[in-house]
Formats: structure tokens, sequence, C-alpha cells
């Protein structure tokens, strides 16, 4: 017993030092973060006419503000950057350093995808954003097919899975920026339904993009059909073709 008492104090106490080194290592890289755009400031500043005003404003000390950022969630990614979103207006912190917060509270799949970003997108919120949410498959079309292909299992009730079914309905218009606008919605549904009946590698081809209306939608179709030569006829035939039944006749 007291050797199986000593092996765990041991890896508690491996796990406190391991737990200390990251955070010092999250401290260093924090400041060295803050030194870059200290030193981006300044040479903007310096370069500009009204410097004398740039150099009047207060420089943000982020270190001061790195532990109210929430906790990142491999969980709820999406939930986790609106969370955050909030917190930085509320504390009216400037977007030009929200990376350098956010990079402190990164674990797992999320601090991989923003270590391997290039620099100068590591500094754009929006781009480490959409980077880690498409890391975790959190993007529009993948919240679409999630919500397309929700069944319901036998260990489910039909409330519980009406509301799972609303959640994910939810995150997909959230994804889409569609809030409850209307217009917004309704192209988002004639859209569904157009790619729906469409020649597949068209489908593909609009889902690539981001494309908000159905005439758009329908120009790019037209555009790749154009391009690739693909007939307009053959695959709509294909659809509708009931299979032959060949009959025996003694």
């Amino acid at each position: 017993m007291e050797k199986i008492k000593l092996e765990k104090e041991i890896r508690l106490e491996q796990q406190k030092q391991e737990q200390e080194l990251e955070l010092k290592r999250l401290e260093s890289e924090t400041h060295l973060k803050e030194l870059e755009i200290q030193a981006k400031y300044k040479s903007e500043s310096d370069s500009s006419p009204s410097s004398s005003a740039h150099r009047s404003q207060p420089y943000f000390d982020a270190s001061r503000y790195i532990k109210l950022v929430p906790k990142f969630t491999e969980i709820e990614v999406d939930k986790y950057f609106r969370h955050f979103e909030k917190v930085a207006a509320n504390m009216k912190w400037p977007k030009e350093v929200w990376t350098l917060l956010l990079q402190s509270s990164f674990v797992g799949k999320a601090r991989e995808v923003y270590s391997a970003l290039p620099m100068e997108k590591s500094e754009n919120y929006d781009e480490v954003k959409q980077a880690i949410l498409k890391a975790y498959e959190l993007v529009p079309e993948a919240y679409r097919q999630k919500f397309r292909g929700a069944r319901k299992n036998d260990n489910q009730t039909h409330v519980e899975f009406a509301r799972i079914k609303e959640q994910m309905f939810d995150r997909w218009l959230h994804s889409k920026d569609v809030g409850e606008n209307f217009v917004k919605l309704r192209q988002l549904f004639l859209i569904e339904e157009f790619k729906r009946c469409i020649h597949p590698d068209i489908k593909t081809h609009i889902d690539e993009r981001m494309i908000d209306t159905l005439h758009a939608a329908a120009t790019k179709a037209d555009d790749y059909a154009l391009t690739h030569k693909l007939s307009p006829n053959k695959f709509y035939q294909a659809r509708s073709q009931k299979p032959k039944i060949n009959t025996v006749t003694e």
C-alpha cells in the first residue's frame, strides 16, 4: 500500500511540474506576442504623420486580462467563440489583440491549428476562428449534414430527439449568419432544395463557394455546366428513368 501511495504522489508531483512548465511556456509565448504587437504599433506610429497622437494612446497590456479569457473546451467550440466575443466586447478589448489573448487558452487540435498558421493569419481573429472551426468540422456544410442526417435512436424520447434536431438546425443557421432574417432563411432553403435536384458535380462546385442567393447558385451552376460540357438533360433523365422489367411470354 505504501508503494502505491508513493507512486501516486510521484505522478501527482510530475503532473504539477508539467503544468507549471506549460504555464511558463504560455506566459513566454504571450510575452513574445506582446513585444511583436508593441513593435508593430511603434513602427506604425513612427511612420504616421500623427505619431504624437499614437504615442498618447495607452498600450494594451494583454497579460493583465489573460485570466479573464474563458477556458477553451473542445466539446463546444462554436459556443466558445461566441462566449469569448461577448467577453471581449464587454471588456472593450481591441480586436487586434484577440488572438493574443485566445492563444493562451487553446488546447489539443485548436493549439495545433493555431501553431500551423502563418504569422499574418495567426494575428487575424477571423482567420484563426475559421481555421479552428474547420478543423473541428464546424463549418456550415458539416452542420447541414448533421441536421439532415440526425435520426432518432431507441434510447431517445421524441421530445429529446426534437430538441437535438432543433439545436442542430439553429447551429446550421448561425453558421450561415441567418439569425431571424426571413430573407436569408428563404434563400438558404431555396439553395438547399436547388442543390438537391442538380448534378452532383455541380452541387459540389456550389458547396465549395460562399453563395447566399438562389440566383447566384443558378448562375454558378450554368457556368460550370457550360465549362464542363455537362448535358442539361442526361442527369434528370437518369433520375426519372424507371428500371425496365423483363416480361417472359410463353
